[in-house]
């Protein structure tokens, strides 16, 4: 008896797969850019967007990993990268408007 084919894609092949790696990506970059001196001026607009994108990409993650499709712990540890981007970038914001 042949194997029936479907065209409903199955959870591995859904979009969610990659939120927790791209988050990941984006929460490194953004952890970089901050708090890397050498970087800190060329990498702030770019340390801004990408901790904002990898804390949105990583909670919309950790939801659809609770839910079976993706990995959660790259998309917790995406979040965690972002947000350490996004503390530093706030960080220097404030340290340097208070002198």
């Amino acid at each position: 008896m042949p194997e029936s084919t479907t065209t409903a894609p199955r959870r591995a092949e859904s979009p969610a797969v990659a939120l927790g790696p791209t988050a990941l990506v984006l929460g490194v970059l953004s952890a970089v850019g901050a708090w890397a001196p050498a970087l800190t001026l060329g990498a702030f607009p770019l340390a801004i967007i990408a901790g904002g994108l990898a804390v949105t990409l990583g909670a919309a993650g950790i939801h659809c990993a609770r839910r079976g499709a993706g990995r959660l712990w790259t998309a917790i540890a995406g979040t965690a990268f972002g947000v350490v981007g996004l503390t530093g970038v706030i960080t220097l914001v404030l340290a340097l408007s208070v002198q």
